[in-house]
């Protein structure tokens, strides 16, 4: 991008003050970074350029392209906010003091200028740039421009990244990712968010960014010629009809296509199945005709059922709206068709920015009815005032903010949105903390329902409070069991177990760990797992668990990552760093990858478990667990080789004991509980006692460690009847009959 098509674009829709408002600017900008170049070598001032070049191209007041040109000068200049605020007025000052405490808090993740040689410290580098992205939240809940402005800064960002280091790249794709995409996302900036989210997924899953560009290349040629098939049937069909419009072929976005794979792959269907990899977008005149379109389309090509969506009559909460259909088309190829006019594409493209109406001069705000869209930035502001941390503030953005709503009802008619997933007891939080603490029970469009129950838009929902002050539960906290999803809710939760003993609390944690890890059949010393997880000792390590800071995933997280990486045997032999870095599939002989390996059926080591290999003549190298009795007690050392845990997607199997009160539906029960959580079962039996009408269920399941095994324990514990859940040790009889 350069200067002059900068200002040839701001020439087209600004008034010739203004434009001669943002050439003082940018003349600014060039003087304050003369001496600046970026890591790939140009000069510095073309970053901010692009950055005010993607804002004219939507047509943003010259406030905010001024604001852009200079949002790096107090960051990496000797430029203040005082000598800004002088030169260019308050507005300005404010939108570049915003954006430079974003860019404060990136540190080591933004692309600075190479003039200054001093590394930020590591250790409160994380911690600075949570503290600094509150900070910019809370700026943005004032005035929207300040994200715009970040958002077009990242995009330029994302399309340099490969001048950095790979550890850098690594950071600012996932922050991009899990932060900027979905912000892109709620602001309805659909042109930003595909193309952050598509820079992103090719430096986070570069194996899998290749995979999918292969698979839509493959066959581009016969989607283009089907494409344009469709494009001149469907103008054909619409010119008869009497109905005036524009169609072209949709561009496909690699990061969604990955996303549709992936749930399409869940369900055991293929990539040709998916319906939108060939889309035609039809922009109409008015809405009638939109429907006219629909009309049309659908009398010309089989609809594909359930794949119909209607955002004109019910928009989407950042004011998205559009026909989508899925139909069978021609040559019996699946098409997406989506249909709109086009004010509602512009809203589409550009969000919030295709409403933001500043007069110059005026500072008019957001029209009324998108005003009324962002009343969830209010919320930002109240967090600010009610989460001291900054990471706990964090969590609840992403988790609360940055994901799709749905809109429930109160029972006196009053609309509430919610986080998709979100819970009957995410509801009760939202209406009152102490009314979270209290409930006890959910009524859902008038029906009895488990707390845990997703709600859907349109739902009614009445929380029914206990007589009596009870506090919640610290189950609510577990993820797996799935009653909250929205991190305020959690974060009241973890604020009144704070407010409790602390010796009750320790007790509590130490409990929870010690069960969650015998049941696992994992030995690690506690002392050792605390100093991994970052807390002086076991105690710190039990309270942060029984207060419920600390989620027991985490926990195994920790010893997944951690304890697979020590001396596998005696031999004091380590994973090497540059071994642990490579994209392996199952498990690793040290010195010799290649060896063929099996799983132990006498301990059945599971991904997570500390293992050893044992050479077993014309069969390769067993592996086991390395407290297996059958390892303790070999004589034969020279065959002990260090062996290591490949990449997790390999299915590991667990034999698991479950021990229930026998009645009618209790395997079915079982499987299904087990199934929910996408694990395979390889066998099951069972044995009645008649006498006690008890009974013990062996099963072996494949699971892709002690995460996923953690969580299938934790459903079977809630199935009607069953009163335990362990792993078979080795050397424990098993039924098998």
């Amino acid at each position: 991008m350069s200067a002059a098509q900068l200002i040839a674009r701001a020439k087209s829709y600004l008034p010739p003050e203004r434009v001669q408002f943002v050439q003082t600017a940018l003349a600014y900008a060039t003087d304050a970074h003369k001496d600046q170049k970026r890591k790939s070598g140009e000069q510095f001032i073309e970053h901010p350029v692009a950055t005010a070049t993607y804002l004219a191209n939507i047509h943003l007041d010259s406030v905010t392209l001024a604001a852009a040109l200079l949002h790096d000068v107090v960051e990496d200049t000797e430029v203040t906010k005082d000598e800004l605020e002088s030169a260019f007025g308050a507005d300005v000052a404010r939108l570049v003091d915003g954006v430079t405490k974003l860019n404060r808090l990136d540190l080591l993740a933004e692309d600075a200028p190479q003039t200054n040689g001093a590394a930020p410290a590591t250790p409160t580098a994380e911690a600075a740039r949570i503290a600094s992205l509150r900070k910019m939240l809370v700026a943005m809940a004032s005035d929207i421009r300040v994200v715009l402005i970040k958002l077009a800064d990242r995009l330029h960002n994302m399309r340099t990244l490969k001048f950095l280091s790979e550890e850098r790249q690594q950071r600012i794709a996932r922050e991009t990712l899990d932060i900027y995409a979905p912000l892109a996302h709620r602001l309805g900036m659909a042109d930003v968010k595909w193309q952050l989210e598509d820079e992103s997924f090719k430096y986070l899953l570069p194996r899998q960014y290749k995979s999918v560009s292969r698979l839509i290349s493959r066959k581009r040629a016969e989607r283009e010629k089907h494409t344009k098939d469709a494009v001149s049937a469907l103008q054909e069909a619409l010119k008869q009809a009497g109905i005036d419009c524009s169609i072209s072929g949709r561009p496909k976005h690699l990061y969604s296509t990955y996303q549709k794979l992936q749930r399409y792959q869940s369900r055991g269907r293929k990539f040709d199945e998916i319906y939108d990899l060939i889309a035609v977008r039809v922009i109409a005149e008015t809405t009638a005709d939109c429907y006219a379109c629909l009309g049309t389309v659908h009398q010309m090509w089989r609809p594909v059922p359930g794949e119909f969506d209607d955002y004109i009559a019910n928009p989407k909460d950042n004011l998205y709206q559009s026909l989508h259909t899925s139909v069978i088309g021609p040559q019996g190829y699946p098409l997406e068709v989506q249909i709109r006019t086009a004010e509602m594409h512009r809203i589409a493209e550009d969000g919030v920015a295709a409403h933001w109406t500043y007069k110059e001069g005026d500072g008019d705000d957001v029209d009324s009815q998108f005003d009324e869209k962002l009343t969830w930035l209010k919320q930002l502001l109240e967090w600010q005032r009610e989460m001291a941390g900054d990471e706990e503030y964090l969590d609840s953005v992403k988790t609360d903010i940055l994901r799709d709503q749905v809109f429930v009802y109160t029972p006196a008619g009053d609309v509430i949105d919610m986080p998709s997933g979100s819970t009957s007891l995410d509801f009760a939080y939202r209406i009152h903390t102490d009314l979270g603490h209290n409930t006890v029970g959910a009524l859902v469009n008038g029906k009895m329902m488990p707390l845990n129950t997703q709600l859907h838009n349109g739902d009614t929902v009445e929380i029914m409070k206990a007589t009596a002050t009870r506090g919640p539960s610290l189950d609510w906290l577990n993820s797996d069991l799935g009653y909250l999803a929205t991190a305020s809710a959690k974060a009241k939760v973890r604020h009144w177990y704070r407010r409790q003993e602390r010796e009750a609390n320790i007790q509590r944690g130490h409990d929870l760990l010690s069960r969650e890890l015998k049941r696992l059949d994992v030995r690690v010393s506690l002392q050792k797992l605390s100093e991994k997880l970052g807390y002086q000792d076991e105690t710190e390590l039990a309270e942060e668990i029984g207060t419920g800071q600390l989620a027991i995933g985490k926990v195994l997280e920790g010893v997944t990552r951690n304890f697979p990486q020590e001396p596998v045997n005696g031999t004091g032999a380590q994973i090497p760093a540059e071994l642990r870095r490579q994209e392996r599939t199952g498990l690793v002989v040290m010195g010799a990858p290649n060896m063929l390996t099996r799983v132990a059926r006498c301990c059945s080591p599971v991904y997570g478990d500390e293992i050893a290999g044992y050479i077993t003549r014309g069969r390769g190298v067993t592996v086991h667990r390395a407290n297996c009795a059958n390892m303790r007690s070999t004589e034969d050392h020279d065959r002990l080789v260090p062996v290591a845990w490949g990449h997790a997607d390999s299915m590991y199997p667990a034999r698991l004991i479950v021990q229930a009160y026998d009645r009618v539906g209790l395997l079915r029960d079982i499987t299904n509980y087990v199934s929910a959580e996408h694990v395979n079962i390889h066998s099951m039996s069972s044995h009645e006692d008649p006498t006690t009408n008890t009974c013990t269920v062996t099963l072996t399941v494949y699971t892709n460690g002690v995460e996923q095994l953690s969580r299938v324990f934790t459903r079977l514990e809630t199935v009607e009847g069953v009163s335990s859940v362990n792993r078979a040790s080795e050397g424990e009889p098993v039924n098998t009959h």
